[in-house]
C-alpha cells in the first residue's frame, strides 16, 4: 500500500507535468501572435514621457550622430533672439508689417532625434515653449484635413465661397489700406469678388490663390511686396491654381475660412484631435492677432493666424513638435488609431505643379531631390522661418525637429551628416 500510494503521487505529478506542457502548447500559439503584434505597432511614446535608447540600439554610430549634433549647434541663427527686435529688423520694415501679436523671444539651438519611434538625441532646451513661425501652417492644414475626414468639405476642388457666410467682426476695422476688404465696416465677405469666388479650398492649401484683399489690416500685396509699388494694388490677377505665391494674408484668410465650418475655436479643435491624442504638453497655444476676432454663435472668437510673420501661430517645444512629426511620419496613424486619413497625408504630400516642392502648406516635399538633395525623394519637412525645421524621413524611420538654424544650406548638411550615422 505504501508503495501503491507513492506510485500514485508520482503518477499524479507527472500528469499534473503532462497537463502543464500540454496547457503551454496550447497557450504559445496566442503568446506568439500577441507578441507579433506588439512587434507589428510602432512604439509611440506615452503622454509625459518618451524612451530614449542608445544610438546603438536602432542602428546608428553614436560618434557620426554626435557629429550631426555638433553641426546643427553650431549654426544656430544670427537672428536676434529677442523676436520682436528681429521681427522690426525684417518683415517690420514692409509695409504696413508692425506686429499685430505676440512674438515671445526665443532661446538657442534646439533639437530632437528621434529613430524607430525612440529619442536617440537630443539638444538645447527642448521644453522651452517657443514660437514656431509657418510650421503653424502644417497644423493650420491638419485641421483643414479633419473637415474634409469629417465631411464638413465635400471636396478640396470646391469652391470656398458658397461654404462662407457673412463673417461680423468684433473688434474695429483699419485705416486707408489696412481697412478690410472685402467687406464692410462690420462685416468681412473674403470671397466676395468675382475673382475670389474662383478660388477652391486646393488652391489656399498649395498657396496658388491669387486671393486679393486685406484682412486683419494686412493687404496681400503687403506681405513680401514686388519691387514695383506700381503693382501692389494694380496689376491683373492670375487664374488660381496657375501660380504659387507664399503669402501669409492668404493664409490667414484659410484659417478665417475653416474657422466657419468648425463654429469654434481651431486651437480646441486641434487639441481634441491630435494634439491630446499624440500626447502633446498642456504648454503649447496657437495664437492670433489682436484685432482678428469675430462674432461667432454669440461669442468672441479669435481667428488664429497661419504663422509668425506679423506674430502670433502656434508656441510650443521641440517635444510636441516631434510628435507631430511622428504622428506624420506613420501617415497619420497613432498606436492603431488614425487622427488624420491616410488619404489626407497622401494629399498634403503631392507636389503642387506650380511649385513642386511644395504639397500641403506647409508640407514641403522633395521629388528627385529638389529641396534636399541629402535626403530620400519620400522625405519631407514641416518649416518655419528663424528657421524651425520638422524633418521627416518615411524611409530611414527618422523624425528630426531642429529650431533655430540659419539656413536651409546647413539643414541640408545636417540631414546629409544624420543619415551617414545610420549603419
Amino acid at each position: 500500500m505504501i508503495g501503491g500510494a507513492e506510485e500514485a503521487r508520482r503518477g499524479g505529478r507527472r500528469g499534473g507535468a503532462g497537463l502543464a506542457a500540454v496547457a503551454l502548447l496550447l497557450l504559445a500559439p496566442a503568446a506568439q501572435a500577441q507578441k507579433a503584434r506588439a512587434a507589428a505597432t510602432p512604439y509611440v511614446p506615452p503622454a509625459g514621457s518618451w524612451e530614449r535608447r542608445a544610438p546603438a540600439a536602432v542602428g546608428m554610430d553614436s560618434l557620426k550622430l554626435a557629429d550631426a549634433v555638433a553641426f546643427a549647434i553650431s549654426k544656430e541663427s544670427r537672428t536676434p533672439r529677442d523676436l520682436e527686435l528681429n521681427h522690426l529688423q525684417s518683415f517690420g520694415r514692409e509695409p504696413l508689417g508692425e506686429a499685430i501679436g505676440p512674438l515671445p523671444p526665443r532661446g538657442g539651438a534646439t533639437g530632437v532625434i528621434v529613430r524607430q519611434g525612440y529619442v536617440v538625441a537630443t539638444w538645447g532646451d527642448p521644453t522651452a515653449n517657443e514660437t514656431t513661425n509657418s510650421v503653424t501652417k502644417s497644423f493650420l492644414s491638419t485641421v483643414v484635413g479633419l473637415a474634409v475626414d469629417d465631411g464638413r468639405i465635400r471636396s478640396v476642388r470646391d469652391t470656398v465661397a458658397p461654404y462662407m457666410p457673412p463673417i461680423v467682426r468684433a473688434r474695429p476695422n483699419g485705416t486707408a489700406y489696412g481697412r478690410d476688404w472685402p467687406g464692410t465696416d462690420r462685416l468681412l465677405m473674403p470671397f466676395e469678388t468675382p475673382h475670389n469666388r474662383t478660388i477652391t479650398w486646393d488652391d489656399l492649401l498649395r498657396q496658388t490663390s491669387d486671393w486679393e484683399g486685406t484682412l486683419w489690416g494686412k493687404p496681400e500685396w503687403a506681405d513680401r511686396p514686388a519691387q514695383d509699388a506700381s503693382t501692389w494694388t494694380a496689376r491683373a490677377r492670375k487664374a488660381p491654381g496657375s501660380s504659387y505665391e507664399y503669402n501669409d494674408t492668404r493664409v490667414n484668410v484659410l484659417a478665417l475660412a475653416v474657422l466657419q465650418l468648425w463654429r469654434r475655436p481651431l486651437p480646441e479643435v486641434l487639441k481634441e484631435r491630435i494634439m491630446d491624442p499624440i500626447g502633446a504638453s498642456h504648454t503649447w497655444r496657437w495664437y492670433g492677432y489682436d484685432n482678428s476676432w469675430i462674432v461667432l454663435d454669440g461669442r468672441e472668437v479669435q481667428s488664429v493666424s497661419g504663422g509668425g510673420h506679423w506674430g502670433g501661430g502656434m508656441v510650443l517645444n521641440a517635444w510636441d513638435m516631434a510628435r507631430f512629426g511622428l504622428l506624420t511620419l506613420r501617415r497619420g496613424n497613432w498606436g492603431g488609431k488614425q487622427l488624420l486619413s491616410e488619404s489626407w497625408v497622401t494629399q498634403a504630400l503631392t507636389p503642387t505643379p506650380a511649385q513642386r516642392t511644395y504639397g500641403y502648406m506647409n508640407w514641403f516635399v522633395n521629388p528627385e531631390g529638389a529641396y534636399l538633395k541629402a535626403a530620400p525623394e519620400q522625405a519631407f519637412v514641416h518649416v518655419g522661418a528663424g528657421n524651425n525645421f520638422i524633418y521627416v524621413d518615411p524611409v530611414n524611420d527618422v523624425v528630426a525637429v531642429i529650431r533655430w538654424m540659419d539656413t536651409n544650406a546647413s539643414l541640408n548638411t545636417f540631414v546629409e551628416k544624420l543619415l551617414g550615422s545610420l549603419r
